[in-house]
This record gives structure tokens, sequence and C-alpha cells, in this order.
């Protein structure tokens, strides 16, 4: 079995527990370990996959189709390590399993408790192939002190207990805030978080301290004093300019170099500066040094929430420093009156329409693909993007003007329908549109043939890809192939059966490309998905 590195978090929520798991499994990374994420989760939703982003913020696709929390796209982002849907570990998963095996008398009838048989499960998840890593890195979700996290509290504490203690760290993430009036880091919030993390029997090894001020070695000694935390233990986590300078901000401050010595392992710092350096720094240098501004227009519903595009605002970023440029994205609500968002497009280089569900809004959304169809500006839709780019072009091009989507309602000509179902590779995949809500989506990776001489063969510079997807509504090629055509709509992605479109684009357009998909799930700061590299490259050329 491997060793376990469980980072949870006090005083506030997101505090950034997600970046922080991250940075530690990257800098580990770094020393020539192998590692894996997992997170637990105390909502009771079995997965993420019916919170409304607003309040949870996006909802990360793995490969195998399992809907997490977003962290996991942290994890993603910093490491290239793949989680599973086994991977993200919550209440409802676990309360559904407990429950289940009591009907099958799996307890042999004794009375079913947190203590043992929730905590039993709880602690079988986080050790499930543990074996197969050098170290699980295991994100405790919620804040110290949360009622509906204790369970998960409870199970770490016996595991403390049962495993070697030298397998074990506890990392724990605070804040200390700034009190502008008398100019002083406040302490005692912290010292409050770790009591209440001892009262339930857990001693943190590590802290480290959020702050936007930097923290002096007095404060460090008095965290250290209060809290029963070695002083070199005590991490300064000063808020960055930018998420991708924390590891490098980490690794200075010396968390991976702890982390090390409190597992009595070889700390090879001269390894580790060199493969920190040549991977961060690099992407350090490539940010710093963008000076030239390109200006991008998402147009979308969910943009009173930051969180809730945090992927594409990570791919547009990353595309961005990869072109040697600094993106300036306009977020553009669909609600809004139309007016006010042509003049918010006025400048605009190029647009972007990202994912998103139901009839709100999508009107605007047509519009917006309209003025940049006849304005030339570069277009990139996803996911319903691409959906609404097909209305778009069968209403104003193929005269059809009331081609719509079936998710709107059965009046009109829906050029976008329900599928129930579809092959994957030996098997069917069958859908109910009245069905459950929950994992009733096309999830997860899917094969797609490119066509040569197309836009998106000469983006990815193969003829076979595979992408993630997130969504239940497809292009019904089957009825409207001819009106499709006849609309200049070139489909240059197909799937492997040729029955589903992926990809669709215009030739009488500069760049004006849409897809199924979600590429921004797959883009990387050091390894920049191409289709955002190149449409951060056409705006620029715009």
């Amino acid at each position: 079995m491997g060793k376990f590195i469980f980072v949870t978090g006090g005083v506030m929520s997101s505090v950034g527990k997600g970046i922080a798991s991250a940075s530690i499994g990257t800098l580990l990374q770094s020393r020539g370990f192998s590692i894996k994420f997992k997170k637990l989760d105390p909502y009771l939703n079995v997965d993420c996959g019916t919170m409304n982003p607003y309040r949870h913020g996006e909802v990360f696709v793995m490969s195998d189709g399992g809907e997490a929390d977003l962290d996991f796209g942290h994890y993603e982002r910093f490491t290239e390590v793949e989680s599973t849907e086994k991977d993200s570990i919550t209440t409802g998963k676990i309360y559904s399993t407990v429950l289940s095996r009591e009907r099958h008398g799996f307890y042999l009838g004794s009375d079913v408790q947190v203590v043992p048989h929730v905590t039993d499960l709880i602690k079988e998840v986080i050790t499930y192939k543990s074996e197969d890593v050098d170290f699980t890195i295991c994100e405790v979700g919620g804040t110290i002190g949360d009622i509906e996290g204790l369970p998960y509290i409870e199970a770490l504490r016996q595991l403390k207990l049962e495993l070697d203690p030298s397998q074990i760290i506890f990392v724990h993430l605070t804040y200390l805030p700034f009190i502008k009036t008398s100019g002083e880091l406040k302490t005692k919030p912290t010292q409050h978080s770790v009591k209440t993390l001892q009262s339930l029997g857990i001693q943190p090894d590590i802290l480290l301290c959020r702050s936007e001020q930097p923290i002096s070695q007095e404060i460090r000694k008095k965290i250290s004093m209060f809290c029963n935390v070695k002083f070199e233990n005590v991490i300064e986590a000063l808020d960055a300019e930018n998420i991708y300078f924390i590891p490098k901000m980490f690794h200075k401050a010396g968390l991976d170099s702890q982390i090390c010595e409190h597992f009595g392992l070889e700390k090879d710092n001269a390894l580790a500066e060199k493969n920190i350096e040549q991977k961060w720094g690099s992407v350090e240098n490539a940010i710093k040094s963008a000076n030239e501004k390109v200006r991008i227009a998402v147009v979308g519903k969910y943009v009173k929430m930051k969180d809730a595009y945090i992927s594409l605002n990570q791919a547009i970023g990353h595309a961005g420093f990869a072109n040697g440029v600094k993106v300036d994205a306009v977020w553009i609500d669909t609600e809004n009156d139309f007016d006010d968002i042509v003049k918010s497009l006025e400048g605009v280089k190029g647009i972007i329409v990202p994912g998103g569900f139901g009839v709100n809004g999508s009107e605007n959304k047509i519009k917006v693909i309209q003025y940049a169809r006849e304005n030339k500006i570069p277009f990139f839709g996803i996911c319903f993007g691409m959906q609404l780019a097909v209305i778009e072009s069968c209403r104003n091009i193929g005269n059809v003007k009331d081609a719509t989507s079936r998710e709107f309602g059965d009046n009109g000509t829906c050029v976008i329908d329900f599928m129930k179902n579809w092959s994957t590779g030996d098997k069917v995949e069958e859908r109910n549109v009245d069905g459950q809500m929950g994992g009733t989506m096309r999830l997860g990776n899917y094969d797609c043939l490119l066509q040569q001489g197309t836009l998106a063969f000469d983006v990815y510079k193969k003829d076979k890809i595979v992408e993630r997807h997130r969504h239940r509504y497809e292009v019904n090629i089957k009825l409207y192939k001819d009106l499709f055509e006849r609309c200049g709509i070139v489909f240059s992605g197909m799937s492997l059966n040729g029955e589903v479109p992926e990809i669709m684009e215009r030739k009488d357009h500069p760049f004006f490309i849409a897809v199924q998909f979600h590429p921004e799930l797959k883009s990387h700061p050091f390894n920049v998905h191409p289709l955002f590299f190149n449409f951060i490259k056409a705006a620029l050329q715009k």
C-alpha cells in the first residue's frame, strides 16, 4: 500500500484546497513519485451532475464519464493524471452502497450505523488501488466542523490508527485574515480550526496558511506553538497572481521538502529544482512575457458565477500565453437585452458560445452566432454552442424559420433531437428522454473521425481524435442531411459509425468551428488544446 496525504480545510470554504492538493501532486511528481487523487465530498448527491452551476461551479467530466467536482480539473491540469469515477467519493455514493448492502444481507443482521459501517466503506474506497501509486492525495471537501463532513474525519482518524503512522500525513489549509484598521494578520481563526480538528482526533502535521500578506517569523512561531505543529511545517501560502505560480511558491516555502522529511524519504532538492523550473518555470515565464492583449467574448448562461466555466477560462488562458498574448475575456450574459450584448461585442476579435442547458438565453446565443458569421469574426462553439450554430444556419441560410431543438419542446423542425441509443464499441447505450436526469447523458470519451481538407483536420493534424462529452441531444443528420448541406454546413468530424456529427464548420468564413464535445476539459498549461490555440491564433489575425 502506498502513502496517503489528506488535505483538509478550515476557517472558511473556497480557501483553495483543490489547488493546494494539485500543487502537492505536481511537486511530488517533480521528485519522481507516482500519484493519484481522490476527493471526499460531503453532499448527499450521488455526483454533481444535476447541481446548479451557480451553486457548485462547473461539472468536470472524466474520461470514463464520471461527473465530478471542479477540483478534479485542477488535479488534471496540474499533473496530467487522469482520475476515474471511483476517485470521486460522495456521501450519496457511500450511503447508497451501504443501504444496498444492507438490503442484500451483507451486514448479517447488524444494526447498520455510521460507525463502523459507513466509516468502514469510506476507508475501503480511500484505500482502493492505493498500492498502484507512491502517493494517494485525498482532499476532504467542506470546512472542518461541518456536520456533514464528520463521518469522513472519523474514517481518517481510524485509518491513522490502523495503518503505520509513517504512511499518513495530514495537511490542513487555513486562512489568516488581515485586519486593515490594525494592520494585523489574525491567527485566532486558524487556532480554532486546528482545535476543532484535534477534538475530532486528528493532529495536523503541516499547516498551509493562506494569506494576502507575508507571514512573519513571529506569527509562524505563534501558530506553531498554539497549534502543536513544528515551526518548519507552518508554511506560508500567499495569494498568487496566477494559480500556475503556486507550485513554485510552495516549493520555495519548503512544502514538498517537509512532506518528504515526514515520510523519511530522500530529499533530492536538486532534481526537484530542475524539474520544477523546467515545467512550471517555463509556464510562469510564458505568462509573464505575454504583453500583447486580445479581446475575446464568451457569451454564456452562467457567466455570473466565476467557477461555472472554470475549465473554459483556464483553456482560454493556456491558449493565450501559448500564443504570446494575454486574453482579455469579456463574459456576456445571454439573458441581457440583445442591443446591450451587441455593444459588448464591439471590438472583440473572437466569440465563444460555450455549453449550457435549457431554452433561457438560447435565442440571444443564436443571434450572437449570426453576428459572428456575418461579420467574419472567429467563432468557436462548444457543445450547446454547436447545436445552436446548426440551428442558426438552418434558420437564416436554409430559411427554415422554425428550426429548433427537441430540448425546447416539440413545436418546430427539430434539427437537434434526442438520440435514444448509440453504439459504443460492442454495445449499444440506451437512453429515455423521460427517464431520470442524473447520469443519462452521453458522458466521457468518444472517438471522432476527421475529414481531410477541413479546418478540423488542419487543427488536429490527424484523422482520429478522442474527446470528452456531456450532453443529451444530438444533431439530427438522419432526417436533415440535405438541409444541412444546403446551408453550407460541413460536418468535419463524425462518430466512428458515421451516425453522429461531432464537429461542424463553415467554409465561407475565416474561422468558424463548433464541436459537440468539451475540449476545455483536456487543455493543460503545458499541453494546450489545439482548438483553443488555433482559435486565439485566428483572433490575433482578425
